[in-house]
């Protein structure tokens, strides 16, 4: 057995996520699963090659989306070809800009996004090439 890190991303609304998700990713819906009253408890969901789930938040399972309990505390780091064009469709859909796409020091061209539901996600890519 190969081991697996999926993160599953707790939302205030599954369905919205969803929606944001496959138009500002342009991700594809795997499996949409929800009980009896229409609440998604599971989601899969592709980005290239990129696999995460997302639910909607349940207070009394201890399932808690950013905004409830006041922010992430979990940075997303999503490395893509072009980290510019990524960023500008995210906000296009809702999301905002925490820290600019940019040139990094450290060798990468990277910056921040926080998602409509509190989720912030670290844009990242190959610094651009000069022609």
């Amino acid at each position: 057995m190969n081991s697996q890190l999926l993160p599953k991303l707790l939302v205030s609304d599954a369905d919205a996520a969803i929606t944001y998700y496959t138009r500002a990713l342009d991700a594809q819906v795997q499996l949409r699963v929800a009980d009896d009253h229409g609440i998604v408890n599971h989601a899969d969901l592709t980005f290239g090659s990129v696999t995460f789930s997302l639910a909607q938040s349940v207070e009394e399972w201890g399932w808690n989306d950013p905004r409830s309990i006041g922010g992430s505390p979990v940075l997303i780091l999503l490395t893509v070809p072009d980290p510019d064009a990524i960023a500008e469709r995210m906000v296009r859909h809702g999301a905002e800009i925490v820290i600019p796409i940019d040139d990094r020091p450290y060798g990468k061209r990277q910056g921040r996004v926080k998602d409509p539901f509190g989720h912030l996600w670290v844009i990242s890519g190959d610094l651009r090439q000069v022609r």
